[in-house]
């Protein structure tokens, strides 16, 4: 498994009867968590004395409950970028802390290539590994669906002090976009994707990972370079193992461009129980 075990600034304190105990920067939070399905050892002060507590609710969504005033949003950072933090309505906090250890990975890979770089990043929310990316030097283009995320990301960006960077952010349906880069005849020598299980464009378009991810892969794959570094691809959809995602990257991208092949579990490490949390999955295509 991947775990992301570098963070300072986030720690994964505890977890159990479906909720997990984080602490971001200073702020604890309680949120649910769908893998905790074993029980809480110990439900002590630290569970109950939370600055935020997120409530599912049975009829679908949920609501915070907050103990103490919050700012609206405050910073944490990683290796030399930094994010903004914020309690959402759909209980996310505007970052995923277990892909950290895949900003790792593409820093070293862009460092390590010798040459100028231009990153894709498809489905890129509040744009983590867009801030990796540029960090190590890389020309980025940042697209996802959400107007509001992207200009989360170019907040982030500029938190990061990384606004001189080449970064050019589109609100867009990716797959369309995707679709028009290749009649432009764009080339990019990096792609990462973080699609989701299910989603709808502004038009009506629908998304099913399980019925479109190959056929997105696929596509993708006529904007890489001639010389392609990297392809990222994540994924949170459950049913959907490292096995199905190797076989699907194996059956384009390895196929095509022979290159090295890792796919596993993302995990962030439980300090109480020295367990690991399992946090979805990716794979990583990179040239050899």
């Amino acid at each position: 498994m991947l775990q992301a075990k570098d963070w300072y600034d986030y720690e994964l304190i505890d977890t159990g009867g479906g909720e997990k105990l984080e602490r971001w920067g200073k702020v604890v939070l309680r949120r649910p968590e769908p893998q905790a399905i074993w029980p809480i050892q110990d439900e002590n002060d630290a569970w109950k004395q939370v600055a935020g507590h997120y409530h599912r609710s049975t009829s679908g969504g949920g609501h915070w409950e907050f103990n103490q005033e919050l700012p609206e949003r405050w910073k944490i950072g990683y290796r030399g970028l930094k994010f903004y933090i914020k309690p959402t309505s759909f209980k996310h906090t505007g970052l995923f802390p277990e892909q950290a250890v895949n900003w790792g990975w593409i820093m070293d890979k862009i460092e390590q290539a010798n040459r100028p770089i231009k990153v894709l990043n498809l489905f890129a929310y509040t744009g983590g590994a867009t801030a990796a990316a540029a960090y190590a030097g890389a020309e980025v283009c940042h697209v996802d669906a959400a107007k509001g995320m992207v200009q989360w990301a170019k907040e982030n960006l500029l938190l990061s002090g990384l606004g001189e960077r080449k970064v050019r952010y589109i609100t867009d349906d990716v797959f369309k976009f995707v679709q028009r880069e290749i009649r432009r005849g764009s080339k990019y020598d990096a792609i990462i994707m973080d699609p989701p299980s299910y989603g709808r464009g502004p038009n009506g378009e629908t998304w099913k990972l399980e019925n479109d991810l190959f056929r997105f892969v696929e596509t993708c794959m006529s904007v890489l370079s001639d010389k392609p570094l990297f392809l990222l691809i994540n994924s949170y959809t459950a049913g959907i193992s490292p096995a199905v995602l190797n076989n699907i990257m194996t059956m384009t991208l390895k196929q095509r461009y022979g290159g090295t092949l890792t796919t596993d579990e993302v995990g962030l490490p439980i300090t109480r129980s020295g367990l690991t949390l399992p946090c979805g999955i990716s794979g990583r295509w990179e040239a050899e």
